[in-house]
């Protein structure tokens, strides 16, 4: 019964063997980061990665330029879709916009919101960077080979705005709160305060699968339901470590807050 109303919410999966190519690896290889995360294994960037680590690495960037480059080329890929098919449908323009939004967002975050202090290393920054970028351009182009088929008989596409625009929102939010832990020059670490960090300590990343969630409802395909779920076992790992790597910086952390999801996990 389960599949028989998955499937009334999505279009058919593409003959295309790059799409269907593309799902499988994009769900498994999110799902596996995300356990890689859990068990300490974490993505060269950010403060879950060891100083004795940064010391190990060559070749590294600071994070301030690492992260514009891990983002860039995904929000141009978004923004160069919406001239390269000028003639989709609204949900395919939709789609286009919200990806495109959401990598701008980013872009904007790096260089007016964030605070970085440290180093990321290069060669995963172009890892990430490609990860993203072929996650737009594949989600653009199984949306694109839609176009023309009737649509499914469960239409999301505006559960699927509310979605974004909540996900965005709250996302926006607390980076924000983020943001202003530090004052200029300082670089030692804090507990966040303020919002949903009174709750869990990685809000950012609830709002970050709701964005990922509405993209989905907006898409309704088989690949963007795959890239959703993948993302959301893929920051379920990460916030359970990075609760795990509070835990361990702060004997006053906080025993209520729960890793990404109040009062559950």
């Amino acid at each position: 019964m389960v599949l028989s109303v998955v499937l009334k919410c999505i279009y058919p999966p593409p003959a295309s063997a790059v799409v269907s190519a593309m799902t499988a690896i994009s769900f498994l290889s999110m799902c596996n980061a995300g356990y890689m995360e859990s068990k300490g294994k974490h993505m060269k960037y950010s403060k879950l990665w060891s100083q004795a680590d940064h010391e190990k690495e060559k070749s590294k960037i600071p994070s301030k330029k690492g992260m514009f480059l891990v983002y860039t080329p995904a929000f141009l890929a978004g923004f160069a879709s919406l001239f390269l098919f000028p003639d989709g449908d609204f949900r395919f323009t939709l789609l286009r916009l919200c990806v495109t939004t959401h990598f701008f967002k980013r872009v904007l975050e790096v260089l007016f919101v964030h605070r970085f202090s440290g180093w990321m290393d290069l060669e995963a920054a172009i890892t990430i960077s490609l990860s993203y970028f072929l996650s737009s351009t594949t989600i653009i182009y199984a949306q694109h080979l839609t176009q023309g088929l009737p649509e499914p008989e469960f239409d999301l596409k505006y559960v699927g705005i509310l979605l974004f625009l909540l996900g965005i929102s709250g996302n926006l939010y607390h980076h924000y709160l983020l943001s202003k832990l530090r004052s200029e020059g300082e670089k030692q670490y804090k507990i966040p305060r303020g919002g949903l960090f009174n709750k869990v300590i990685c809000p950012h990343y609830l709002f970050e699968i709701v964005v990922f969630l509405g993209i989905s409802c907006v898409s309704q395909t088989l690949y963007s339901c795959a890239l959703a779920s993948g993302i959301s076992f893929y920051l379920m790992g990460r916030s359970y470590a990075t609760k795990k790597w509070y835990e361990s910086k702060f004997e006053d952390f906080p025993k209520d807050v729960k890793a990404l999801v109040p009062y559950i996990f």
